[in-house]
């Protein structure tokens, strides 16, 4: 059995761990009995710690917000993922943050052991990053935050979208997960007035609490929601869409494909597949060519006429 004070750490990490525990589940994971966890619970009340606890057989212990944020436990991979993020906050991409990531970076690297500071110095020392273009769409930290949350929690979210036409609309939203993928978040939710699952640019969301009710979550749309959301922006919202045969590997393709531009589909070692979008047919020509690589169409048999008229056009202007 493990000592007082040590179990107590153990304890507090297990409570920051997950969202709720029952005592009969702490007891086994602590191998103690029911009696010493609701002592240990007393003792990390008397140390601050916020822990509740709810009776029944749907109750248990849960770590609340207090008044003053309480020391974390990390374990190695944790306190180094908390370093990439931070660093990563720090070059942008969420509004407002980067000030308050360097500092609490600064502060994480204070405290790390030597092993682990030399891991973090070796990804800051030896790791570029690439920005993207400049003026891109930043997402307020407190917007990111209040959709998380719900989506933890799973109440209903509210909220002000503004569409690609700039017009405004009001959506009430049963919200599922958010979706990073190049300095781009995404909300991916159950629209409750149109009935469907839609995918939400986090930039373009202007909460409007109250929220909730809460709700029970459903079944995601796909299990891999980050193939999702690339096929969402990348294919669906535009009003032509394509198939096409890469003559190159898929991870050659992935270096110059963005998630946000195509799905991209090993075939094979050799080539692999695009289903990409465009408002229109030439923009498709252009977008694909631009590309670099051999393909050959697939479909729509439309887009091989196109490919064929714009030859034609770029001969004579040679000519």
């Amino acid at each position: 059995m493990l000592e007082t004070s040590a179990r107590l750490l153990r304890l507090l990490s297990l409570l920051q761990a997950h969202r709720s525990w029952s005592g009969a589940d702490l007891a086994d994971r602590l191998d103690v009995t029911p009696r010493t966890v609701r002592r240990d619970i007393d003792r990390l009340r008397e140390l601050g710690y916020p822990v509740h606890s709810a009776p029944g057989t749907a109750g248990g212990y849960q770590l609340g917000p207090g008044a003053e944020l309480p020391p974390l436990l990390l374990d190695d991979e944790e306190a180094v993922a908390v370093a990439v993020g931070l660093r990563t906050a720090a070059a942008g991409g969420v509004e407002g943050i980067e000030e308050t990531s360097v500092r609490a970076l600064a502060k994480l690297e204070q405290v790390l052991p030597h092993r682990l500071q030399r891991r973090v110095s070796a990804l800051n020392t030896f790791t570029v990053p690439m920005l993207g273009r400049p003026g891109g769409p930043r997402v307020d930290a407190h917007t990111l935050t209040e959709l998380a949350h719900a989506c933890r929690d799973s109440y209903r979210l509210r909220f002000d979208y503004t569409g690609h036409d700039g017009a405004v609309s009001r959506r009430s939203v049963e919200p599922h997960r958010l979706v990073s993928a190049q300095r781009r978040w995404y909300l991916v939710g159950w629209d409750v007035d149109r009935g469907d699952w839609r995918t939400y640019r986090a930039d373009r969301i202007t909460p409007a609490p109250p929220h909730g009710p809460r709700f029970a979550p459903r079944e995601p749309p796909a299990e891999d929601l980050a193939a999702y959301v690339s096929q969402g922006v990348s294919t669906r919202v535009y009003a032509e869409h394509a198939t096409l045969l890469l003559h190159v590997p898929v991870e050659r393709a992935a270096e110059r494909i963005s998630p946000s531009a195509g799905v991209l589909e090993p075939v094979d070692g050799h080539s692999c597949l695009l289903r990409t979008g465009a408002h229109s047919l030439e923009v498709m020509v252009v977008h694909v060519v631009m590309m670099g690589f051999d393909f050959e169409v697939r479909e729509p048999p439309e887009l091989t006429e196109k490919v064929r008229e714009i030859r034609d056009r770029l001969s004579r202007a040679l000519g």
